[in-house]
């Protein structure tokens, strides 16, 4: 068993003689490496608060103050106009004893120039908040920048000159605002218009403008004094009631999932893939650890985007929490769940054919090779020991319901060796299922495989992944990998740049032997990963959770499909936004597909604010349903470009604090701590959002050499619907010829059919881009035959 390779420190025996002691060199060699190792990381940590907490100025930049204060002293001039003075005089008596007038002066003018230089620092920080919170450059149109707009770049890039570490912008970023609620109210019941009939919009301006008069002010009173106390006044409230609060199940419903590349599979081995995999997730970490990664900007751009998600990225995991006696939201007692997170750990929990294994992936103080892993990993495949009593679908707790898993947690969880056990998942830095399928767009039938691949990513065989890991990588039996992510700690763009580092980095620097294996040296000594032992007296709420999950992974429908016809390119040269013209394309192939409009959520970030994360964009407006109406009546080149320009506007709101959705929540959350009901808030807050879409960003393109490898391309990730009667969209926009989509649905529902939606939006997409480009060629040949006339006027 692997439990009896366990390195003991030393061991002892009683003899008539005395104590017979004998210690263990090498485990004791293990053990100072190990320590030293953490040592390491702590003075880097150090070492980084220094260099963040000054920033935009660098540690350096104290000597040059210090210097020229002295300078300026020995010239005979005071630049500090009498303080270093007032500073010799309420120096400690034990200084003015032991040093000359001389040296007293020198110490003096030390602290006056360490002073001006924190000061110095603060100003500096300071202007740099105030530039960065200039935001109408997202307003501007292309080509037509304000001199204003030029003025505040240069200054960024002066103000960034230094090269930043990942945290460096944090103290800089500004606070999230929060908007005036006449604003939020105005915008909101111009986003309903196009849902309601005449009178449901009447009966809703109504209930708006009673909100506003009187418990709106009230309400609003209170949120601005949190924005004014809190870092951000929705992130901690969106993170505890809309992800942590939740009682129902996390797969499918929260968790979302990522995908290898489309076309390739860099190796066919399980073991080496796994072993590359887990290595380039190792090296993210010591980047994040060490704070090497380049804060992530605005595409394009200098503006930096808050980093604070990266901070939970590794050695996290979302539990089951105690019970409480009161809750917000309801008047009986609610099971919550917590987030964890440790510093740092050591191994990665490995789940393989129903067993459990802890795998050690440092020895002596330093990361083992890929090849090393993949060895380690190869052990674990050829073990061929049956899973122990209740240890095969033991995962199908945390797919299930969250008050059993609450409570089977505690009654079974908390002491003995599944307590240890559970520790060792729950403190791994991520979750790795070796899965027994293979899975990708192969055979036959490349269509529904892809379709398969994606709902195993979504909920496997809801009992094979831990899905309250901060995230689980999922390694197939033919070489395929992806992963699945919990998404209470971050949102997708990232856990994307993760995924984006993990496959570049696998595929192009760590690269395979011509066999497909891993490249490296193998220390054949290492030992074994550990089996992890289990004591489940009963299974029967095992039994419950799944049979739970397993209901809601079969009514999933997933359908995923590229779209190569063209991709931003073509689009750009319209001068579109591409977004905007998915957007709309989701809206026209909603409207065929179900007869008329509904309620869309557009997921945007609001990272330009420190611990920002997600705002909605409202996509279905007036203009984009004035658009479809006129398109099904064929007449409209107009129509789309106001649709395309009011929903570019609204995702510049949303992005710059302005949006509608996290103001009217936190208002909402206000209520219920102050105890009042609001019937406008009760309705907003349980209005379905049947059209729930999300972009996956592309934030690495460099990493990728598409004009030299073109079949290393991602397929992106997908969620679950949202609603029991909507749809669940998500698309990557990749390189300039290609949109990847995946949508999802329920079966359960006999008016959506993710296929044919599908087939829906290929045709809108379709029909959009023809009619522009019909219209593009008309306008260009109209100005052809005009020139003439021009020149003969002039």
């Amino acid at each position: 068993m692997a439990e009896a390779h366990q390195a003991v420190a030393f061991q002892f025996t009683i003899t008539p003689e005395g104590i017979d002691l004998q210690l263990s060199y090498q485990a004791l060699n293990q053990i100072y490496l190990s320590g030293l190792r953490s040592w390491k990381k702590r003075v880097s940590r150090m070492r980084n608060s220094v260099i963040k907490g000054v920033y935009p100025a660098s540690p350096s930049s104290w000597l040059f103050v210090v210097i020229a204060t002295l300078v300026t002293m020995y010239m005979h001039s005071d630049p500090s106009m009498g303080l270093i003075a007032k500073i010799q005089q309420h120096l400690p008596l034990s200084l003015n004893v032991s040093l000359s007038a001389q040296g007293q002066t020198v110490v003096s003018a030390l602290v006056f120039s360490t002073l001006l230089w924190l000061s110095l620092i603060l100003a500096l920080r300071f202007c740099l908040k105030l530039l960065l919170s200039y935001h109408q450059w997202m307003f501007e149109r292309h080509g037509q920048i304000s001199n204003t707009t030029k003025v505040w770049v240069t200054l960024v890039r002066l103000f960034s000159s230094r090269k930043p570490l990942l945290y460096s912008y944090q103290t800089s970023l500004p606070h999230l605002p929060v908007p005036a609620i006449k604003d939020t109210l105005s915008r909101y019941l111009e986003s309903v218009r196009p849902l309601l009939s005449d009178v449901e919009f009447k009966q809703m301006t109504e209930l708006a403008s009673q909100f506003e008069s009187t418990l709106g002010n009230r309400l609003q009173r209170y949120l601005k004094l949190k924005a004014l106390w809190a870092t951000n006044y929705v992130s901690d409230w969106w993170e505890e009631y809309v992800y942590l609060r939740s009682r129902s199940p996390i797969m499918v419903n929260s968790n979302y999932y990522g995908m290898d590349f489309l076309y390739v599979t860099p190796t066919p081995l399980q073991a080496a893939r796994a072993g590359n995999t887990i290595t380039a997730l190792l090296l993210y970490r010591r980047k994040v650890n060490r704070e090497e990664l380049k804060p992530s900007r605005v595409p394009g751009t200098v503006i930096p985007l808050c980093a604070a998600q990266c901070e939970r990225m590794f050695n996290t995991t979302r539990t089951p929490g105690a019970e409480t006696g009161t809750a917000m939201f309801s008047p009986v007692s609610l099971h919550y769940n917590v987030l964890q997170h440790w510093q740092d750990s050591e191994f990665v929990a490995v789940y393989h054919n129903g067993r459990y294994f802890r795998l050690w992936v440092y020895c002596a103080g330093r990361l083992l090779s890929p090849r090393e892993i993949e060895y380690q990993i190869q052990r674990i495949l050829d073990d061929s020991s049956p899973p122990q009593p209740g240890e095969e679908k033991l995962g199908a707790l945390t797919a299930g319901d969250r008050i059993p898993w609450s409570q089977m947690r505690k009654q079974y969880f908390t002491s003995g060796v599944n307590k240890r056990s559970l520790d060792v998942i729950e403190k791994a830095a991520f979750f790795v299922t070796l899965d027994d399928e293979e899975q990708g767009m192969r055979g036959e039938d490349p269509v529904k495989n892809l379709d398969c691949y994606a709902k195993s990513l979504l909920h496997g065989k809801c009992y094979d992944r831990w899905f309250d890991k901060s995230f689980s990588i999922v390694i197939y039996k033919n070489g395929k990998n992806g992963l699945n992510a919990e998404h209470s700690w971050a949102d997708a763009p990232t856990v994307a740049h993760l995924w984006e580092y993990t496959l570049a980095t696998d595929a192009f620097q760590l690269g395979y032997t011509e066999d497909g294996h891993c490249k490296g040296q193998v220390d054949r000594s290492l030992p074994h990963p550990q089996r992890l032992v289990w004591d489940i007296p009963s299974e029967a709420q095992v039994q419950r959770s799944l049979a739970v999950a397993q209901a809601l992974a079969d009514d999933v429908d997933c359908h995923v499909f590229p779209f190569r016809d063209f991709g931003k390119g073509r689009i750009k040269k319209l001068r579109i936004s591409p977004d905007a013209f998915i957007q709309i394309s989701l809206q026209l192939a909603y409207y065929r597909d179900r007869g008329g409009f509904c309620l869309t959520y557009e997921a945007s970030m609001t990272r330009l604010f420190r611990e920002g994360r997600t705002e909605t964009v409202r996509s279905c407006s007036n203009e984009s349903c004035d658009f479809v109406k006129a398109l099904e009546e064929e007449q409209c080149r107009r129509l789309f470009q106001l649709a395309s320009e009011k929903h570019q506007n609204l995702y510049r709101l949303a992005m710059t604090g302005a949006g509608i959705d996290r103001h009217l929540f936190c208002l909402y959350v206000v209520s219920k701590y102050l105890g009042v009901e609001s019937s406008f808030l009760k309705q907003v807050l349980s209005e379905p959002w049947r059209l729930s879409t999300s972009q996956t960003p592309v934030q690495q393109m460099e990493l990728f050499d598409l004009k030299n490898h073109p079949d290393f391309i991602s397929l992106g990730g997908g969620f679950g619907p949202v609603a029991d009667d909507g749809y669940g969209v998500s698309y990557i926009i990749v390189g300039e010829d290609m949109i990847n989509f995946h949508v999802s649905s329920k079966y359960s529902c006999s008016e959506t059919d993710s296929h044919r939606f599908g087939a829906q939006i290929i045709k809108a997409i379709q029909d959009i881009m023809t009619l522009l480009s019909v219209d593009s060629k008309t306008s260009s040949s109209s100005k052809s035959t005009a020139q003439p006339e021009t020149k003969k006027l002039l």
